[in-house]
Order: structure tokens, then C-alpha cells, then sequence
């Protein structure tokens, strides 16, 4: 269940145009709402630190816990930006580190820290819809995907947990370019935040939903604190919880190099 704590949410708020409430708004009003949620989602402030809880349940009921720090330094808003993640749980995974930078015009370079052979392998660049880490979160629900990659249409506000919220249909622009034919879109119009995605097959069977459980308000930022991805085809879902989190660049972008990996800040040690 969607909860949002540090703001009073109003019923019947009001959002953008008239339109906005009919049939259909036009392509650029809804272009123009998915760059604000996109904007607030994955640009908020020009960085931040968080410690972060990730849990993998598998269609049995059994799970598996990893815990990491992230932390994101933008080089530009709706740009390129510097992502680094540092694992402390569980012992074999630790002092692992995977290191991105998010290039918004092309493929993303990654590289990944194993540091049981003390070796840093580069990641293929173009495979954006592989697994974050091995949970049902993709490296581009992490880092993102643009909105202009995306045709984007208004549908008729829903209702969520007795909210009313905006939704949004997109469809990928040419080819298989999103492991998804169309995706829907969720949207609370207070805080301009997703808070559940739908990802539908070309036969428009749903095959992931993502959900926002809580919400809070960190330092004048909503924060989507508690998010879950369900697969359902796998019938396997992740959930993960954010703590600790601080908003402004820690490291400079210059800074996210090689030597990061191997050499991890102390504020995550």
C-alpha cells in the first residue's frame, strides 16, 4: 500500500490544464508531466548518499538479503550522471563495487569490482535492460530511461489507495528499444512522483509491476523510501529500502574513476 509520510496529500488537486481531466491531453502536455516526475525521480538535488536494503523473494517464498551503499553525483539535470555502489551484506558479496556513468544521449559505461580476485571488469555498455545485481529492477529502472525515448498519452485519472492519480501511457519510439511493448504510469499529483508502473507484453498482458510503498519527505525532497519490482512471469519479486539517505554531491563527477572501486569513500566503509 502506498503510503507518503512529511505531507498532506489534497484531494481534487488541481494539475496543469483543464485538459488534463478530459479524454486525452495532448502528447506534449503528457511529455511535459513525465520530465517533471523523471526530473524529481532521478534528479533530485545534484546528488545524494543513501544506504540501501535490498531483499529477493522467489516464487517459493525464500529469500535472499544484500545491503549497499549508493551514491549519485549529477553532471547535468536530465544529463549524464555518476552512479557507485559499494556492498557490505552479505560477506561474499562484500567490498564488491559497480561503478556507472550515465551518458543521457547514448550507452551507459559500467564497471564492476570483484574483490576476491581484486580485478575490475568493464560491463557490456548496451544492455540497459539486464538485471540490476540480480534483482527484477533493471539497470535502466535505476538509472532511468528518458522520456523523450517514449511516446507519451494522458489517460483517465485512477484512483490508488483512495488518492486520485494522474496516469500516463508510454510507448517505446522504434524497435525493441524496452524489454516492455507499453508501460502505465501512476502518478501522485502533489509531489509529481510515480508511485506504480505497469509493464505490459505486445499481447498487453502485464508482465512487471512496480510499486512505491512509502514515501517521505527527506530535506524538502519526496523520497521514494520503500520500492518494490514484481515479476510476474517469474513469480519473483525485490523489494528495497533506502535509510540513511542525504541529498547533495558527495564526490565530484572527476571523481568516479577506476581508483573509486578499489578505494571506497569512507562515509560508505
Amino acid at each position: 500500500m502506498y503510503r507518503i509520510m512529511g505531507l498532506t496529500l489534497l484531494a481534487g488537486l488541481a494539475v496543469g490544464t483543464s485538459g488534463a481531466h478530459g479524454q486525452e491531453a495532448t502528447e506534449d502536455a503528457a511529455l511535459a508531466l513525465m520530465n517533471e516526475v523523471h526530473q524529481n525521480y532521478y534528479y533530485a538535488a545534484d546528488g545524494g548518499r543513501a544506504r540501501v536494503q535490498m531483499i529477493l523473494t522467489d516464487k517459493k517464498g525464500r529469500t535472499r538479503e544484500r545491503e549497499f551503499w549508493m551514491l549519485r553525483t549529477d553532471v547535468e539535470d536530465m544529463g549524464d550522471q555518476r552512479y557507485y555502489t559499494y556492498f557490505t551484506k552479505p560477506a561474499d558479496v562484500r567490498r564488491t563495487g559497480f561503478l556507472v556513468h550515465k551518458h543521457a544521449d547514448g550507452d551507459d559505461d559500467r564497471w564492476l569490482y570483484i574483490p576476491s580476485v581484486d580485478l575490475v571488469r568493464r560491463i557490456a555498455a548496451d544492455d540497459r535492460r539486464g538485471q540490476f545485481v540480480g534483482s527484477d529492477f533493471t539497470y535502466e529502472d535505476v538509472s532511468g530511461r528518458l522520456p523523450s525515448l517514449d511516446w507519451h498519452v494522458m489517460l483517465e485519472p485512477e484512483m490508488q489507495d483512495g488518492l486520485e492519480m494522474l496516469v500516463v501511457k508510454s510507448v517505446p519510439k522504434g524497435g525493441k528499444t524496452a524489454e516492455y511493448a507499453w508501460r502505465k504510469t501512476y502518478i501522485d499529483p502533489a509531489v509529481k512522483m510515480p508511485v506504480r508502473e505497469e509493464y505490459y507484453d505486445d499481447k498487453d498482458e502485464m508482465i512487471r509491476e512496480f510499486r512505491v510503498e512509502r514515501m517521505e519527505i527527506i530535506d524538502g525532497f519526496p523520497t521514494a523510501v520503500e520500492r518494490t519490482m514484481v515479476d510476474l512471469k517469474k513469480n519473483h519479486r525485490t523489494t528495497i529500502t533506502f535509510s540513511e539517505v542525504t541529498y547533495g554531491a558527495e564526490l565530484q563527477p572527476n571523481q568516479y574513476t577506476e581508483r573509486l572501486l578499489k578505494n571506497p569513500p569512507a562515509s560508505v566503509r
